[in-house]
């Protein structure tokens, strides 16, 4: 049998975060070979992790990794934020939206990219073997235009590109970088504050705005208003609910006289050219989950791979 010196067991606790008699104790069953008793701690991490997959995780941070004309927002989830506040944490959920940011945002991809040696899968396993709290990958989303730039703005910040809301949005532009970036920023905050459903009426869900006009309805009904009135009247009020509710059309945060719409308008002149709100993303942290159901639970299982 090896020789297992303090040293060994140092370096081994250093490498994986386990404790010292589980490292002495993986050396000691592999003869003294630290790669292998690395591996042997990641499979028994792997064992309690997998305990750890049905705990619900509604804390974390969300991620952002942004480089000119492509930006990438993820969300990473904990159980608490104490562990939201952790170092290691933070510089796990920095890596992955930076591997995002070249692997995509499509999450069997990105759980399958590697951070270094190892799949982001495999690094969030380990993480979790540390820090001893669930942890999931549970979104992640990219926006790309060819001309222009994509701006971020992140509130609660932590770190750089870390927080608790983070939003990309994207502008088609020919014009000056530096003032497109200014303006872009701008509207990010404005998102991030107002929260719209969609750039504008087009893209606003056909199921919303059809529980948005029955709701009109009923109301104007009841209200007593003629039946023949009603169709009018609730396209009119649509048209407050789109001012309300569709980025271009909402008044500026920065300026309420003016909406987002006019505020672009007015920024072409700065930038030199015309410039197109293409997309956006918002990701709050936690949003959607209703902490104590069983039913984020299973989204975190399936994200871990372990449902």
């Amino acid at each position: 049998m090896a020789n297992i010196s303090a040293q060994m067991v140092k370096e081994l606790r250093e490498r994986t975060g386990a404790g010292m008699m589980d490292c002495k104790g993986a050396l000691g069953e592999t003869n003294g070979e630290m790669e292998a008793a690395v591996d042997l701690l990641r499979k028994k991490g792997l064992a309690k992790a997998a305990k750890k997959a049905g705990r619900i995780a509604a804390d974390g941070l969300i991620g952002m990794s942004v480089k000119a004309t492509k930006g990438v927002v993820v969300e990473i989830n904990s159980e608490t934020d104490f562990v939201a506040r952790n170092e290691s944490f933070q510089g796990l959920v920095k890596i992955i939206a930076d591997v995002a940011l070249t692997a995509g945002a499509d999450l069997d991809t990105l759980n399958k990219a590697k951070i270094g040696n190892i799949p982001v899968a495999d690094a969030i396993q380990d993480s979790i073997a540390k820090i001893g709290e669930n942890i999931s990958l549970r979104r992640a989303t990219s926006l790309e235009v060819k001309q222009g730039a994509v701006a971020s703005y992140m509130h609660n910040s932590v770190g750089e590109g870390l927080g608790k809301i983070g939003v990309l949005v994207a502008l088609e532009s020919g014009g000056n970088a530096n003032e497109l970036a200014v303006i872009g920023r701008q509207i990010a905050m404005h998102i991030a504050s107002a929260s719209p459903l969609a750039i504008d009426a087009a893209g606003v869900d056909p199921a919303v705005i059809k529980r948005e006009k029955d709701i009109l309805a009923d109301k104007f009904r009841q209200q007593g208003k003629p039946e023949a009135m009603i169709e009018k009247i609730t396209e009119s009020g649509l048209k407050t609910f789109y001012k309300e509710q569709t980025l271009l059309e909402q008044p500026f945060i920065f300026d309420d006289k003016k909406s987002v719409g006019q505020a672009l308008k007015e920024a072409e002149g700065k930038v030199g050219g015309p410039i197109k709100v293409t997309a956006f993303a918002r990701f709050a942290l936690g949003e959607g989950i209703e902490k104590g159901t069983s039913d984020f639970a299973a989204e975190v299982a399936a994200a871990a791979g372990t449902a």
